[in-house]
């Protein structure tokens, strides 16, 4: 019988998606052993309601561009396919019910986990998924520590050894009967934020975003000078 397949989970707003994204699930598959790593963008994100925010139409199209050669990768829409709030909880739920058997890793910074609490049933997250937790912003296996023995108790997590195949700095067990694993990844101060400031202020966006993502954003420039506020006069930087 074949091992259960291990699926990386990577949501976001992509707005839009960059180098520093790529790099992040790239260390996340090699450091877990993953067979797959899906990014799924976030249709309606609850915690954004007033970000300057592409259509997810075009966040979309900027996501495959980025991972059209990119053997292991995937992009997911499942999120624009039911209503409401872009909630973590309910597209996990949806990953278990149809990849019966497969092992699950959710993909965050570690600033998303020391901001759990308050996310929809952010604490029960690791009754459907593995917590794969990226060290960024200078946050690391130590930040991640001292937040599960005071406020992040909640998810009732203990330290363990790491399991054989798993490159990553430190591991607990949580009572859900999944792993949480701190990865520390090569820094790259790369932001969506960076990049849209970067566009309005009409400079190169070379080597922060694939040359294929930068091809589809000078394709919907207008769209993006809308979404980011881009004044007329100032509309667009230079394609590459």
């Amino acid at each position: 019988m074949s091992p259960p397949r291990r699926i990386g989970i990577f949501g976001g707003c992509f707005n839009p998606v960059h180098c520093g994204h790529l790099r992040a699930a790239l260390e996340a598959a090699e450091g877990l052993g993953l067979d797959r790593v899906d990014f799924v963008p976030s249709a309606r994100p609850p915690h954004k309601p007033e970000s300057p925010m592409l259509g997810f139409a075009a966040r979309l199209r900027l996501l495959r561009a980025a991972v059209a050669d990119m053997p292991g990768f995937a992009v997911n829409d499942l999120e624009s396919r039911r209503p409401g709030p872009s909630y973590t909880y309910d597209t996990l739920a949806r990953y278990r019910d149809e990849n019966p058997g497969a092992e699950l890793f959710f993909i965050m910074g570690t600033g998303d986990l020391l901001n759990l609490a308050t996310w929809r049933r952010g604490f029960e997250l690791p009754r459907l998924a593995h917590l794969a937790v990226l060290g960024r912003e200078g946050l690391g296996g130590d930040e991640i520590a001292a937040y599960l023995a005071g406020e992040g108790a909640g998810l009732g997590a203990t330290a363990r050894s790491l399991p054989p195949g798993v490159s990553a700095c430190a591991a607990w067990a949580t009572p859900g009967g999944h792993m949480l694993f701190c990865l520390e990844i090569p820094r790259l101060d790369i932001s969506a934020s960076l990049v849209r400031e970067r566009w309005l202020g009409g400079r190169t966006l070379r080597f922060l975003a694939p040359d294929a993502v930068l091809q589809e954003l000078a394709s919907i420039r207008d769209e993006a000078d809308l979404a980011w506020g881009c004044p007329p006069a100032a509309a667009g930087p230079p394609a590459g």
